[in-house]
């Protein structure tokens, strides 16, 4: 086994080890087992887990094997190495990526950062954000429309309409009734 699969083998085993995994894979390449709706993906992500039922996942020395489900039915795929592209660890937040293996179209893409940024030729961890260093969002009470207290508006009277000429006054309109109903 070459250096480069035997780091996306250890990289994914690791990653794996923590929990799910999410990665991202040319559907096109040969060797690869997806339904037959996503064959023509060029950038196709796929979560992969030890607690996916069944627990059939398999990694090693050609590629990646599991029972996935896809729109609830469920299908073996298959994944060799040389399609593998990028892992990425949903619990570490850790990204690696293999620029050499990515599909041209994707690297022909404009970059979302600066021009200027230069891809290493090895594969780089890229830590997300921890949720210690996101902002926080804070809370602040809002005054409640009822409370126990007596409100102390001033009293508006209601002001019978003049009654037209020649006629009896208009009684109120009852209230009308609200625009929502309860749907069971």
């Amino acid at each position: 086994m070459d250096k480069k699969v035997s780091d996306k083998k250890e990289r994914l085993l690791a990653a794996l080890d923590q929990g799910m995994v999410m990665i991202h894979l040319d559907a096109r390449r040969p060797g690869v087992l997806v339904p037959a709706s996503l064959r023509g993906e060029a950038h196709l992500r796929l979560n992969l887990s030890y607690r996916f039922e069944p627990p059939d996942l398999t990694v090693g020395e050609w590629g990646v094997r599991s029972t996935l489900s896809f729109s609830g039915s469920r299908f073996t795929v298959a994944v060799p190495w040389s399609a593998l592209f990028a892992i990425a660890s949903h619990v570490t937040k850790e990204f690696w990526m293999y620029p050499e293996e990515m599909p041209p179209e994707l690297l022909q893409q404009p970059p979302v950062a600066s021009a200027s940024v230069v891809r290493p030729p090895q594969p780089v961890p890229v830590p997300m954000p921890v949720a210690a260093e996101r902002p926080r969002a804070f809370l602040r009470e809002v005054q409640s429309e009822h409370s126990d207290e007596p409100e102390t508006r001033p009293e508006v009277a209601a002001v019978p309409a003049p009654a037209p000429e020649g006629g009896p006054p208009e009684e109120p309109q009852p209230p009308r009734r609200g625009h929502l109903r309860l749907v069971k």
